[in-house]
């Protein structure tokens, strides 16, 4: 890279939204640069060989839906695809394996997923046929609202379109939606419990147990769009879109410092901000601004320790979802699932058989305690993309959903200690036990392991305060309007010049790229 010590903006933190800060507002003729601690761009959207040379994990992200389906994606498809952006898409997306040995599942064929509910209940089958049609009538306006910033004058004009479109029923039933938890959407429309259990788990994939308001509107949405348009992954791996996205950013003349750590954001006299200095001493200039990829805690106690009082006070209140853990797996071979050899290529397993466990893990999370019965996401990504391990060998992406960041007891009273080094093994062992008991012979085909406790992950990305994927929680008092303070949702901070963008403001975690591509397009205008 060049020594230029002056940059239309100067970005901190090159995970997925500040990169794609950065390729927008380079495409406007912005002289732009990313400054990232890490040794590698990507924050939690990571691949790398975890376990051994030619497996390829997924450190973090591995669905990619939201990135493929996003306006960032839509705007700059041209130049990302020719910097060799690849996506694979999953023959069947994602399905849920039940105590009795039974499993359901989407993909994108209807006729196969109709079918599959029929045998529960034909008439669940015929509202999941009309939810979907229903869903491509409503859609347009629920990703409108998602893609606007909030709140703003296309906030406005997205729920005016609904309105216009759909009536004020319509609004009203869109806005049930929102605040909805997903038990009683669930109990509202389908009969089966094995659907509404199969729906409700992606809402463990944010922090909404069955009875957390504002919790369906997710499991809506995965649902309804794997069954529309599939899921997709990355080719080779997630980082796919992080290597197209930094070389269409130094292919405009960008910058990205990697390994150098931003010790301060500079401000002058005025209290504009207008720079970074690094750990190492060098200061670098932003003429327009500086916008920061980084959780608001961190910010605004480390790189602008006196901010606004006010502000500061209400950031340090600003709640962290619950804690992950990951483990990746080397393997021989694929699980064999007691529910059917078909269970073999989908990308996602979800191992979350009922509301009852789903609420009762929830709550020994929230009290400090190893939930006794976790719930996982098994991905197979080599399954879909057979690049990511040797021929005839795969990888195994496991998350475990709903952890406490700090612990003070195991619910099941069998592990000792309340420190994630000292347990996290075992707990990774209750995991694998978990796995056998719906796919037998699965630990004799590992060839080895990583794992990542809550406290490791964080150690790996300090945004992943406790292990929190989510940058946090999405509950309603910390979403839409109030995502990450009430009066800065709108990724503008109390300091000027100083802009937020990330998975801790609007609109959320995900691989959407959404904050980022929001901010972009208000500075350049």
């Amino acid at each position: 890279m060049t020594e230029k010590t002056e940059y239309d903006a100067v970005i901190i933190g090159a995970g997925h939204n500040g990169l794609a800060a950065a390729v927008h507002l380079a495409s406007k003729g912005w002289s732009v640069c990313v400054v990232e601690a890490a040794e590698e761009p990507g924050g939690a959207v990571k691949t790398q060989e975890l376990t051994e040379p030619g497996f390829r994990h997924d450190f973090g992200a591995m669905n990619l839906s939201m990135f493929a389906g996003s306006a960032f994606f839509a705007a700059h498809r041209d130049p990302l695809t020719a910097a060799g952006l690849e996506l694979v898409p999953a023959p069947h997306c994602f399905a849920s394996v039940f105590r009795d040995g039974t499993a359901l599942g989407v993909g994108p064929d209807l006729a196969e997923t109709r079918a599959a509910i029929a045998e529960l209940s034909p008439e669940d089958a015929a509202r999941w046929e009309q939810m979907l049609t229903d869903f491509s009538r409503d859609a347009p306006h629920i990703f409108a609202l998602l893609g606007a910033p909030m709140p703003s004058f296309q906030t406005a004009k997205a729920v005016w379109k609904a309105w216009r479109a759909l009536g004020t029923e319509g609004l009203y039933r869109l806005s049930r939606l929102l605040v909805a938890t997903p038990r009683a959407f669930l109990d509202r429309h389908f009969d089966s419990e094995k659907l509404k259990v199969m729906m409700a788990t992606w809402g463990l994939h944010l922090d909404f147990a069955p009875d957390v308001a504002g919790g369906a509107l997710f499991p809506y949405l995965e649902s309804m769009a794997n069954q529309a348009f599939g899921m997709v992954i990355g080719k080779g791996g997630a980082d796919t879109i992080i290597r197209a996205m930094t070389k269409v950013v130094r292919e405009h003349d960008g910058d990205i410092v990697l390994g150098e750590r931003v010790a301060r954001v500079v401000r002058d006299s005025a209290g504009k901000a207008t720079g970074v200095t690094l750990a190492s001493g060098r200061t670098i200039a932003a003429k327009k601004a500086v916008i920061a990829n980084v959780h608001p805690k961190l910010l605004f106690t480390d790189l602008v320790p006196d901010a606004a009082s006010d502000f500061s006070e209400k950031v340090s209140r600003f709640r962290a979802g619950p804690g992950t853990m990951m483990i990746h797996l080397a393997m021989d071979d694929l699980p064999d699932w007691s529910a059917g050899s078909h269970l073999k290529d989908y990308a996602y397993i979800h191992i979350a058989p009922d509301m009852q466990m789903m609420s009762k893990l929830y709550a020994e999370a929230m009290d400090g305690l190893l939930p006794a019965e976790p719930a996982l996401v098994v991905g197979q990504p080599s399954a879909v993309d057979p690049s990511r391990a040797p021929d005839g060998k795969h990888v195994l992406w496991i998350q475990v959903r709903v952890l406490p960041a700090d612990v003070i007891g195991d619910a099941a009273g069998t592990i000792e200690g309340t420190d994630w080094e000292t347990v996290k093994h075992a707990y990774a062992e209750r995991v694998l036990d978990l796995i056998e008991t719906y796919a037998p012979g699965t630990r004799a085909r590992i060839r080895s392991s990583a794992v990542f406790s809550p406290r490791d992950l964080e150690r790996e990305n300090p945004n992943l305060i406790g292990g929190d994927s989510l940058s946090g929680s999405h509950h309603l008092d910390q979403n839409f309007l109030f995502r990450p303070v009430a009066g800065y949702s709108r990724y503008k901070t109390p300091v000027p010049g100083l802009y937020m963008c990330g998975a801790a403001t609007w609109p959320g975690a995900g691989t959407g790229a959404g904050s980022g591509f929001m901010l972009a397009k208000m500075l350049a205008g």
